[in-house]
């Protein structure tokens, strides 16, 4: 099977670029859009992020073979219920949420009966809203499928030819072992990345004007994350809750093992550290999952974050 209608609930950052990537790539596939926000409902015509805009989720989906969520996972469930009575019985409902295992669950429980395959495609920029979107923001990134146990091969075939078509490579994954990696590789970072900016900002013999002017490299690339739409990753930390809190408590672990090496000047101990993960660094790099340019060559759309 393939996709003939596709409707995008939800048209900010994902929901734009995924409206715009299939006009880009699929152009036989008609795209419905809808936003609970009237505001972002007229932008998204003035761009073009789809090839209809409608004013009411019911209306929006009807008739669509695919329906792709594209809100805050803590919406999940009340974006789910809003287009209900419009799905058709053979409808494909996916979503594009960072964790899943509770996302999955809201689905499954709002629309039963309905074949509900959970993916969350590994991208992003710290920028959000209708005016966020661009076409190749899923070319040679990673996007990964949760489907539940029975999920009808077929359905998740053409799910996974969409994400492709895209420019996605696609790896389907269980959900709970999704959320323990994205804890790891996402999840923690931003938490990192919050903290240390609320850090810098709160100490009381450094203004506010010296951390933005003498921002070095790191600094810098930190406040790019922590400028991330706060709502997703408040929603993302509660609704990943147990993966986050164990990847923290190793983090915190780590950080105590680093703190007792500076401070007992074992610089044996930090070269090793500094050693391997220069390393995943190299290998994140030869992967095509980053630039080695300065400025990890996207001066156009920032760097991803999701």
């Amino acid at each position: 099977m393939s996709f003939e209608r596709v409707a995008v609930i939800g048209l900010g950052l994902l929901g734009g670029s995924i409206g715009l990537a299939v006009q880009k790539h699929l152009p036989r596939v008609r795209t419905i859009g809808f936003d609970a926000d009237a505001g972002v409902r007229e932008r998204a015509r003035e761009r073009g992020l789809v090839h209809e805009v409608l004013d009411d989720p019911v209306e929006a989906v009807r008739q669509a073979d695919l329906v792709v969520l594209c809100v805050p996972v803590g919406a999940m469930r009340l974006a789910a219920a809003a287009v209900a009575p419009g799905l058709s019985a053979d409808v494909v409902v996916s979503d594009v949420g960072s964790a899943k295992q509770r996302v999955s669950r809201a689905l499954a429980e709002t629309l039963p009966g309905h074949t509900v395959i959970p993916a969350h495609p590994v991208a992003g920029t710290e920028r959000s809203g209708p005016d966020a979107g661009f076409a190749s923001l899923f070319a040679a990134r990673w996007c990964i499928l949760t489907p539940p146990d029975g999920a009808p091969e077929d359905k998740v075939a053409a799910l996974t030819a969409f994400w492709q078509a895209l420019g996605s490579t696609v790896e389907v994954m269980d959900a709970g072992h999704h959320d323990m990696v994205l804890a790891v590789t996402s999840h923690i970072p931003h938490l990192v990345a919050y903290t240390i900016v609320g850090t810098a900002s709160d100490l009381e013999e450094v203004t506010r004007s010296e951390v933005i002017k003498y921002s070095a490299g790191g600094f810098r690339d930190f406040t790019r994350i922590a400028a991330s739409d706060p709502t997703m990753w408040r929603d993302v930390f509660l609704h990943n809750k147990d993966a986050v809190l164990e990847m923290m408590d190793r983090f915190m672990g780590d950080l105590e093992a680093m703190r007792s090496a500076i401070r007992a000047e074992d610089g044996e101990a930090m070269f090793d550290l500094f050693t391997r993960t220069r390393a995943i660094r190299r290998g994140i790099v030869e992967q095509g999952q980053d630039d080695a340019r300065p400025d990890f060559g996207r001066a156009d759309h920032g760097k991803d974050t999701a």
